[in-house]
C-alpha cells in the first residue's frame, strides 16, 4: 500500500502549506487522514495557521506581478508539462485518490484522467484568449475589448473530488496568467500535498516564480480567511449549499467575485418511449457511483406510469447485483462513504423518509464483519416517494435513491425543476418531440440538461455548473475561463482631433 505513497513523496510529510518549492513551518492543528476503505491511518497534516497563511498571500502576490507578464502560450507550455508529469503519475494519484476518498479504483484512475484532459485543454486554450473588436461611431478610432489576469485565485475543493477540482480551476487560471491558492479538503488532504509534489517538479525544471501554486489546510476558518481577503479577487468554492452561502455572503460583501460548484439533486426522466437497457446503466451507476457522493449523483428516478412496474422490477435486480467492498478492488462497483458523520447523515434520512412515508424497496443499513472494519460502508438503497417530501428536496450525500411517477412529460418537467437545486438532469426517451421539449426554455431548468445518458459523467470540454441553489458558476470547458479574467474595452484614436461620442459638441 506504500508504493504509490511514497512515489508521491508523501509518506513522512507533516507539512500542509506550501508555495510551491517552500513548504511552510505552521502551528495549526493536527489533521490525521484516514482510509474510509480501512480505516487505517494514512498521514497527518499541520493545518494553516494565520501567520503561515498571510506569508503564502504574500509570496502570491509577489509571483502574480512576474507571472502575469509570462506570455501565456509559454505559460501553457509549463501546463503540458503538468499533464506529462500527471501521465507518468496517473496510477499513483490514482490510488492515493481511491485510498484516501473511497472511491472506486476505476473512478480513481478515472479522476486523475480528467486533469490530464483539462490539462491539454487548457493548452490549447492558452493561444486562443482572444476579446472582440467593435467598430467605433467616431472617425479614425477603433474599438477592441481584451481580457487581462485577475491576480490570486482562490480555489476551495470538496472531499468527493480531491484532485480534479482543483485542476479544472488551477490549469485555466494559470493560462490565464492568474496564480492560485488552494485549500483542499480537510478529509483528503494529502490529495493536495501530492499534487503540489507533481506541480513543483516541473515548476523547478521551468523557473516558474514561487508562489503561482500554492496550498493551504485547514476547516472552516482558512475557508473564512480567503472569503474575506481583498487580495483574492476570485474565489471558487465547491462544497454544500450552505457552505457556498456562506462564501458568497463574505466574497460579495468586500466586491469581490465567487465561482460556486454547490449542491444536486439530480433526477433522471425514464420516457415510456425509452431504451430501458440504456436507462438502467444510467440509473444505477448514477446513483451508487463514487457511493453516491457525487454532486451530479442521480438522486431521483422520475418514471412513466406505464414502464414503472417494469423498470422497478429492473432496478431491484440491478442492485441486488451490486458488490460491495474495498475501493482498491475492481471488482466492487461500491466503496465506503468518506467517514462516520456521512453514515450517520445517511441513516439519517433513511429514517425521515420512512417517516413521511416512502416504502423501501431496496432496504439501506450498514455493513459491518470482515471487510467492512472502517465502519463507513452502506448498502444502497431504494425508496418510492412523493417528489414533495421534504428529505426528496433536500441533496444527502449517500446512495439514496427515490423513485417516484409521472402521467404526461409536462408533470415530469416541474416534477424535475421542482427542487432547489439545479445542476444535472437528464431524459431517457426515443421521442424527438420529448427530448427536444426537455432541452427547450420550457424543458429542464438545470446548467446540465441531457438526453440518452445519465446525470454524471460531464466532459471537460463543456462547461460544468449549475443553476438555483447549485450557485450559478462554470467551470472547466467552453468560455469557463472568462471568469478567470478581467474584461477591458479599449478605444484608439489615431486622427489629429477629437470628436466626442453621441455627437456632443464642446468648444474650448
Amino acid at each position: 500500500m506504500t508504493a504509490f505513497l511514497k512515489q508521491l513523496h508523501i509518506l513522512k510529510t507533516n507539512a500542509g502549506t506550501s508555495t510551491g518549492n517552500i513548504w511552510i513551518k505552521s502551528k495549526g492543528e493536527t489533521i490525521v487522514s484516514y482510509s474510509p476503505a480501512d480505516g487505517k491511518e494514512i498521514g497527518r497534516i499541520t493545518a494553516t495557521d494565520k501567520a503561515s497563511y498571510d506569508k503564502v498571500m504574500e509570496k502570491a502576490q509577489e509571483a502574480f506581478l512576474e507571472w502575469r507578464n509570462w506570455p501565456a502560450p509559454k505559460r501553457g507550455e509549463i501546463v503540458r508539462q503538468i499533464g506529462e508529469a500527471l501521465r507518468v503519475n496517473k496510477a499513483a494519484l490514482g490510488q492515493l485518490v481511491s485510498y484516501e476518498m473511497g472511491k472506486s479504483l476505476q473512478e480513481g484512475l478515472g479522476e486523475v484522467q480528467e486533469m490530464i484532459d483539462i490539462c491539454d485543454f487548457a493548452v490549447g486554450l492558452s493561444r486562443q484568449l482572444h476579446g472582440l473588436t467593435m467598430h467605433s461611431e467616431r472617425p479614425g478610432h477603433r474599438m477592441y475589448e481584451q481580457y487581462h489576469p485577475l491576480g490570486i485565485v482562490g480555489v476551495i475543493s470538496a472531499f468527493n473530488f480531491p484532485v480534479a477540482v482543483w485542476s479544472w480551476n488551477s490549469m485555466l487560471a494559470w493560462v490565464c496568467g492568474d496564480v492560485c491558492v488552494w485549500k483542499a479538503s480537510e478529509k483528503t488532504p494529502l490529495c493536495a500535498v501530492a499534487c503540489q509534489h507533481i506541480v513543483q517538479q516541473v515548476f523547478k525544471k521551468n523557473s516558474v516564480p514561487e508562489g503561482v501554486s500554492c496550498i493551504i489546510t485547514g476547516g472552516r476558518e482558512v475557508g473564512e480567511w480567503m472569503s474575506k481577503d481583498a487580495r483574492m479577487p476570485l474565489v471558487s468554492a465547491t462544497g454544500s449549499t450552505r457552505m457556498g452561502k456562506a462564501v458568497a455572503a463574505s466574497v460579495a460583501e468586500r466586491l469581490g467575485r465567487s465561482l460556486l460548484e454547490l449542491g444536486g439533486n439530480n433526477a433522471v426522466i425514464v420516457s415510456q418511449d425509452a431504451d430501458l437497457g440504456i436507462a438502467i446503466t444510467a440509473a444505477v451507476f448514477g446513483a451508487v457511483g463514487t457511493a453516491g457522493q457525487r454532486c451530479t449523483t442521480t438522486r431521483r428516478l422520475i418514471i412513466h406510469e406505464k414502464v414503472y412496474n417494469k423498470f422497478k422490477g429492473m432496478l431491484v435486480n440491478a442492485y441486488a447485483q451490486l458488490k460491495i467492498g474495498s475501493p482498491m478492488n475492481e471488482k466492487n462497483h461500491v466503496g465506503p462513504l468518506i467517514d462516520k458523520d456521512a453514515v450517520r447523515m445517511y441513516l439519517d434520512a433513511i429514517e425521515k423518509c420512512k417517516a413521511e412515508g416512502g416504502q423501501f424497496i431496496v432496504e439501506g443499513g450498514v455493513l459491518k464483519g470482515k471487510g467492512y472494519e472502517s465502519g463507513c460502508y452502506v448498502k444502497p438503497c431504494i425508496a418510492e416517494v412523493k417528489n414533495h417530501y421534504q428529505i426528496v428536496q433536500h441533496e444527502t450525500f449517500a446512495p439514496i435513491l427515490y423513485i417516484m411517477k409521472y402521467k404526461t412529460i409536462d408533470e415530469a418537467i416541474r416534477m424535475q425543476n421542482d427542487v432547489p437545486q439545479g445542476l444535472s438532469s437528464a431524459i431517457i426517451t426515443n421521442n424527438l418531440r420529448e427530448s427536444e421539449k426537455f432541452l427547450s426554455h420550457a424543458g429542464s431548468d438545470c446548467g446540465i440538461a441531457n438526453v440518452n445518458i445519465g446525470t454524471s459523467g460531464a466532459e471537460i470540454g463543456g462547461a460544468f455548473g449549475g443553476e438555483k441553489e447549485t450557485g450559478g458558476g462554470r467551470e472547466s470547458g467552453s468560455d469557463a475561463w472568462k471568469v478567470y479574467m478581467r474584461r477591458q474595452t479599449n478605444t484608439i484614436n489615431f486622427t489629429d482631433k477629437l470628436p466626442l461620442a453621441q455627437g456632443i459638441k464642446f468648444n474650448l
